[in-house]
């Protein structure tokens, strides 16, 4: 019996809200804030799905997910045919699921959403993501070996990615970690309350059951090179995906005193170096009392937040724009806002001052306002004159981006762009012949799912190279098929390997 077709009108008119921690509670915690989820209520969501023919929501996917597909699987109760069909192009949906800005992609096109709330589709992939880690379930396909041989630089979201889709494809991969934990900045950029580490490691081993072998401490660049990496080590293609996690600072005054630190660092002490467990975990962080946190993305709501879990009285966000031009998620800031940050919009520091020991203070600020438009197309802030004030605190935290280490440029003869990214091709192959990169190494600061985007592009591109039949690429069957389908340039084809 055919199922009747669902309008606008029957569907559940309201989107189904989640259960989260109080935020008089959580504040005082690193437990995740969103609860996610249970059973019926992804059953009611998964109901306000319209199935829609043209599909904007896999369009807006950056690893193009069938999410109509695993949404009707919902609907239909199997919940193992929904994560066979998430995990066929994303092997993190418990990860994405939490972290990725569905607003701005899926979500952000989906057709509901032009007249009511969107589709909770990351709510939706978290749901079945969670049941799967509680269930032990993996898509694990059979493999049949290659014999090529894939090195991967850094453990993040785009190596990752490429990892899984070279595993699939019959290569032996091997991913190098600078830190003593893959994860790359799932692990030192994001706080428990936003993506729990046990998540991070369930999904991680999903990769190691494709085969994927992870070495961690150590840095690519300085035990070996790249170049080596191709000769000395034996691997037939390399992958970089290290990210950009060398933080930038403004250069105003004052940046040397102690309390002055970055985002990165701040969190990465108290996410992957567990300095928030002191003493149980001997990792040296001062908390400040009074924190100032420059910036107003993600990682700027991340270090407010976690500057409040580790007992600050006061937690301030300086940002030099509106509200309305913040970067941030609106979830992250109205999270941040429950919690008791005081915003200072339309701010910007000149000047960090300090005591007679070297010590931060206070912050010196003028007040901004916006004009015209700048290359961004945000409206340029411009300074309000006689408006400098200052406000005690002890200590600064700057969140306004992030650059490219440079250890690997330094080591190895990769081009550049000219702020220090690698420059690959439209195919993400970068200078050397066999080596490709892809996320933030090549972009700049993104998404995590367009990091794993890129890492499955960058997986195509090694196939095509190493002359691997990529069964989710279309091929042109230029003069007709041959035998048993065989396209004829194909026919008889031998790989050869010269000494």
């Amino acid at each position: 019996m055919a199922t009747k077709k669902k309008t606008i009108r029957t569907i559940p008119q309201e989107r189904t809200p989640v259960q989260e921690q109080d935020p008089r509670e959580r504040v005082r915690n690193f437990d995740e804030v969103s609860c996610g989820y249970r059973l019926e209520e992804a059953q009611r969501e998964a109901e306000r799905c319209l199935q829609c023919p043209d599909e904007p929501c896999v369009r807006g996917c950056p690893v193009g997910i069938d999410i109509p597909g695993f949404i009707q699987k919902i609907s239909e109760k199997h919940y193992h045919g929904a994560y066979d069909i998430i995990t066929d192009t994303n092997l993190l949906p418990s990860v994405c699921g939490r972290v990725c800005p569905q607003e701005n992609q899926c979500e952000g096109v989906c057709t509901v959403g032009d007249t009511l709330e969107p589709v909770a589709i990351g709510r939706l992939e978290r749901f079945v993501g969670d049941m799967a880690i509680k269930g032990g379930w993996a898509n694990v396909p059979y493999i049949e070996p290659s014999g090529f041989r894939v090195g991967i630089v850094g453990a993040g979201p785009a190596s990752m990615a490429c990892a899984a889709d070279m595993a699939k494809a019959g290569c032996e991969v091997v991913v190098y970690e600078a830190f003593h934990t893959p994860g790359g900045v799932l692990k030192y950029g994001i706080p428990d309350f936003r993506l729990p580490n046990d998540v991070i490691d369930a999904e991680i081993d999903k990769l190691k059951q494709l085969g994927v072998r992870f070495e961690c401490n150590t840095l690519v660049g300085r035990l070996f090179t790249i170049e080596q990496m191709l000769t000395e080590m034996g691997f037939h293609a390399v992958f970089i995906g290290t990210g950009a996690g060398y933080p930038s600072f403004m250069g105003i005054p004052g940046e040397s005193l102690n309390g002055v630190l970055s985002a990165n660092e701040l969190l990465t002490r108290c996410n992957l170096m567990r300095a928030r467990d002191f003493p149980n975990f001997d990792t040296p962080l001062q908390p400040g009392k009074h924190v100032a946190v420059i910036g107003a993305g993600n990682t700027a709501m991340d270090a407010l937040r976690v500057s409040l879990r580790l007992g600050a009285e006061s937690v301030r966000c300086i940002y030099r724009r509106s509200k309305k031009e913040a970067p941030a998620r609106v979830e992250e800031v109205h999270h941040a806002e429950e919690e008791g940050v005081d915003f200072n919009w339309l701010t910007s520091p000149i000047e960090i001052l300090g005591d007679a020991e070297n010590n931060v203070r206070a912050l010196r600020c003028v007040k901004m306002e916006l004009g015209e438009p700048d290359e961004s197309g945000r409206r340029k802030p411009v300074v309000v004159p006689g408006s400098e004030f200052e406000f005690e605190c002890d200590m600064v935290v700057f969140a306004i981006g992030t650059n490219a280490n440079p250890i690997l440029g330094q080591t190895s003869k990769l081009k550049l762009n000219k702020r220090g990214y690698i420059e690959t091709d439209d195919n993400l192959a970068t200078s050397i012949a066999g080596v490709y990169a892809g996320g933030d190494i090549v972009t700049g600061a993104a998404t995590v799912i367009q990091a794993m985007g890129a890492g499955r592009k960058a997986a195509r591109s090694i196939k095509a190279y190493l002359g691997l039949r990529d069964s989710d690429a279309i091929y042109q069957a230029d003069g007709g098929a041959g035998l048993f389908g065989i396209p004829r340039a194909e026919h008889g084809f031998a790989r050869v390997h010269l000494a």
